[in-house]
């Protein structure tokens, strides 16, 4: 019996997402700026809360079947005498064979990732409506983003975003980051990012994966990351809040930089 209800509640959410009726392009528009809205009030609650980000990235041979190199890393973003800063906790000597990571790849691990569409970086994305989808028997609707322009020194964010119908907050997004790229040979992953419902009031990303293959002009290399962001904790008031230098991960300088494939 229980298999039986179990069954019929998602028949009946499914049917939910299913005959969701399409907006109007007006209110298409509407959505877009709401959504947007939301998001550049979850990135301003984001800064007063404190939470650990676990980093790893696994190099793996052509069969996919044998990690071959590491990178990882444990942070935690705390704020020191007022100012936002990001305290390494943990970082062993990386072990990457083919993959050399570049400045964008720590930001993108930072920032891009964990990708934010607010109301003041909306007017430099396309975004298109696709329609309608279940994520975790959440009914979303669905967009395809991507950037208007690529000027030098910004990293960007092109792929798909699943947005809540209800809280209108991004709750999903898949993808892969954009920019100038400094090599041009550099190549970025795809990556999926789930995020999670934090004090009952935003949607904060907490999980972020990627299993792609990086196609090089003389290489080809498997990787595997995950991302975790854990233990939210709202630190002190919403006001002027200061950022302190980005700590990164230091390299491991008894052992040569590989050539960039």
């Amino acid at each position: 019996m229980k298999t039986l209800v179990l069954l019929l509640s998602m028949g009946l959410a499914l049917g939910a997402a299913v005959n969701l009726k399409d907006p109007t392009p007006a209110e298409i528009e509407t959505i877009i700026k709401r959504f947007a809205q939301k998001e550049s009030d979850f990135s301003r609650a984001r800064q007063n809360y404190i939470y650990r980000q676990i980093t790893k990235m696994n190099e793996m041979d052509p069969s996919r079947k044998k990690v071959i190199g590491k990178y990882e890393t444990t942070s935690d973003w705390v704020f020191v005498d007022g100012k936002r800063t990001e305290r390494l906790v943990y970082a062993p000597p990386q072990t990457l064979q083919n993959l050399l990571l570049e400045p964008e790849d720590l930001q993108d691990m930072r920032d891009t990732l964990p990708f934010v569409l607010t109301a003041e970086e909306v007017d430099s994305y396309y975004v298109r409506y696709l329609g309608h989808e279940l994520v975790d028997e959440v009914p979303c609707y669905v967009f395809a983003i991507k950037p208007k322009r690529n000027e030098p020194g910004k990293r960007y964010f092109a792929g798909t975003a699943w947005v809540d119908d209800q809280e209108l907050q991004i709750v999903k997004t898949y993808g892969r980051p954009m920019g100038k790229k400094r090599n041009a040979g550099s190549q970025y992953p795809k990556f999926e990012t789930y995020r999670e419902q934090i004090d009952g009031k935003y949607w904060f990303p907490t999980y972020t994966v990627s299993t792609d293959t990086l196609v090089f002009d003389s290489s080809i290399v498997p990787i595997k990351m995950m991302i975790k962001y854990q233990d939210y904790k709202r630190f002190g008031a919403e006001s002027d809040i200061k950022f302190g230098d980005v700590v990164e991960a230091p390299s491991d300088k008894d052992k040569p930089k590989p050539p960039k494939p």
